[in-house]
């Protein structure tokens, strides 16, 4: 067992292991620096068995950095066994976790250290998350590439001003479920044209994708490829007007704001 880890990821779940996954395959560093701190003990063999010579430990070894991967409800609790493997900074990918509350908890316990709050989303699971990242106070710069290098292993870093975090938060922390009402919804109205399940969720999945191309490659914004696709008389116009008599757009709208607001709400504790 190492002495000292690179970084240790308190929290085992869906997040701790899609970013556990993702440094091993970017090979960030050997399996032997990185450890796991995980309270469960059937995630605890779950890892194993897919990692036979990670440490994986119900107790915080000594180690560098400690990415904190659990439920906002456990924050207080990881905070303190965080703050036993005397740190030198720490990484928050926590929902609706401020800074200063995971510094007041740290800061119980250990000295001073540098925290960075991160908003990845469900997309880490396939390497493609946006994940925003803001620093709380005393982080520097190169506290900020620590935790975007890391956090780059899953997908794309931005860098945000912490206040933004909840509209992050609300846009592409909440953004895969909505955009699957989308994905859901033309595929119901495919089978209700006549096209098979199968048929109608390969046409919807290589649609989305190719737009998402569009924007990336042709650097295409949503304004111009709708505007490329919509003949004036033409079906997408149809379809079009259909989507504006609902209200879809206003809907999604409303729905960001939403998340962005519940996200405020969570930040203080509500």
């Amino acid at each position: 067992m190492a002495d000292n880890f690179i970084l240790t990821i308190l929290g085992g779940g869906q997040m701790g292991s899609c970013l556990l996954a993702g440094l091993l395959d970017s090979k960030w560093t050997d399996i032997k620096n990185l450890a796991v701190v995980e309270v469960n003990p059937d995630i605890r063999k779950k890892l194993l068995d897919a990692n036979p010579t990670l440490y994986v430990s119900d107790a915080m070894p000594n180690t560098h950095g400690v990415v904190l991967a659990v439920k906002p409800a456990d924050a207080a609790l990881a905070c303190k066994l965080a703050a036993k493997g005397s740190p030198s900074r720490v990484l928050s990918i926590m929902a609706g976790m401020p800074t200063s509350r995971l510094e007041g908890w740290l800061y119980e316990t250990l000295a001073t250290v540098p925290v960075i709050r991160a908003m990845p989303n469900a997309a880490a699971m396939v390497g493609e998350s946006i994940t925003a990242i803001s620093g709380g106070s005393g982080v520097h710069k190169e506290d900020l590439d620590w935790a975007e290098e890391i956090l780059l292993a899953v997908g794309k870093v931005i860098r945000v001003p912490e206040h933004l975090l909840d509209a992050v938060t609300g846009l592409s922390g909440s953004g895969p479920a909505f955009v699957s009402i989308v994905a859901e919804a033309l595929r119901e109205g495919g089978i209700a044209a006549g096209l098979s399940r199968d048929t109608a969720t390969l046409l919807v999945a290589q649609t989305l994708r190719g737009t998402v191309e569009l924007m990336e490659r042709e650097g295409s914004t949503p304004e111009e490829i709708r505007k490329r696709v919509t003949s004036p008389g033409g079906t997408t116009a149809a379809g079009l007007r259909v989507l504006e008599s609902k209200a879809v757009r206003s809907a999604f709208i409303e729905a960001v704001l939403s998340a962005t607001e519940r996200s405020r709400q969570l930040s203080r504790g509500v």
